[in-house]
């Protein structure tokens, strides 16, 4: 059984020229699965956008409301550092919508994996970084409203601290996050999440690897999740303009395939999100995106999924 993609081409949307954020790179990373023979076109599942009301499972309805309708305040849209139009709000949407699918997909195959996602900087009522809704604890939520899971581990390797996920279940014993990040990086102020792993600034592929090593096992364990949602961020790679750790691209395949083997290997389904990752070598960031899914690719076909 081949690994179950989620895609969708609104999750490319227009920003103005010059803008930093590589939007373009999730079209990028769709055309070279299939051109490198990662993935097939049956692989892939279409998202719709999701209804309001899923959103509003994490979402405070005023902000979601301003936010899609155009109406939030400058400042507020400053911080979310993106600029507002129809088509970044649909494509936010219907990426928040993909991760449900993704979630879905992987209770159903053991593993599932989004082309986009990882938004884990955005609160219940205002974005940051990039972020403006979250994603992971959207997925989370409508999963556990529909009695689908009871007990999620969000394990967030972003080189960023998970702080809006944090905050989202500070008070939710059924939701367990994890947060290994560089610890003299955004945000400045952090959150507590349910297991912060703070790491400094220039750690290599040998020494994080380890780290994780001495985490992750004993979570699951501990946790025994329903369904653990992976955000596979790429910007603990060494060549990232806004990472500050040390990571090869060998380093981060490792990581990967350490990530899915532990939890398949242990019977623990996993939705794979790809979370941040910055460089102005746009072939080089997508090939980097790409690591994930040769991963799953990998460990599907090695566990029979």
């Amino acid at each position: 059984m081949n690994v179950p993609l989620v895609y969708h081409p609104d999750y490319v949307a227009p920003l103005p020229p010059g803008h930093r954020f590589p939007m373009q790179k999730f079209a990028k990373l769709y055309d070279r699965l299939r051109s490198d023979g990662t993935a097939t076109p049956e692989q892939f599942h279409q998202p719709d956008r999701p209804p309001q009301d899923w959103i509003e499972l994490v979402h405070d309805r005023a902000y979601v409301e301003a936010y899609c309708q155009g109406t939030l305040d400058p400042k507020a849209q400053r911080r979310i550092g993106l600029p507002w139009s129809p088509a970044l709000a649909n494509r936010t949407c219907v990426a928040a919508g993909g991760t449900v699918l993704t979630a879905r997909l992987a209770l159903r195959h053991g593993l599932a994996c989004n082309l986009a996602g990882g938004t884990h900087h955005a609160f219940p009522d205002f974005g940051s970084g990039f972020c403006i809704f979250n994603d992971l604890a959207i997925a989370t939520r409508v999963l556990q409203a529909e009695g689908l899971v009871d007990r999620v581990l969000i394990v967030d390797l972003d080189v960023h601290q998970g702080d809006g996920t944090a905050w989202i279940f500070r008070n939710e014993p059924q939701v367990f996050t994890f947060s290994m990040h560089c610890e003299a990086n955004f945000p400045a102020r952090k959150q507590a999440s349910d297991l912060d792993v703070a790491l400094p600034e220039g750690m290599e592929d040998d020494d994080y690897l380890q780290t994780l090593d001495r985490f992750l096992p004993e979570l699951l364990a501990q946790v025994r999740p329903d369904l653990v949602i992976y955000d596979a961020g790429v910007d603990p790679h060494g060549g990232d303009r806004l990472g500050k750790l040390a990571l090869t691209d060998s380093g981060l395949f490792r990581r990967d395939m350490q990530v899915l083997t532990t939890c398949v290997a242990a019977g623990y389904p996993v939705a794979c999100t790809i979370g941040g990752g910055y460089c102005d070598d746009l072939a080089a960031l997508v090939d980097r995106h790409a690591l994930i899914h040769r991963a799953a690719a990998q460990v599907a076909q090695c566990y029979g999924l």
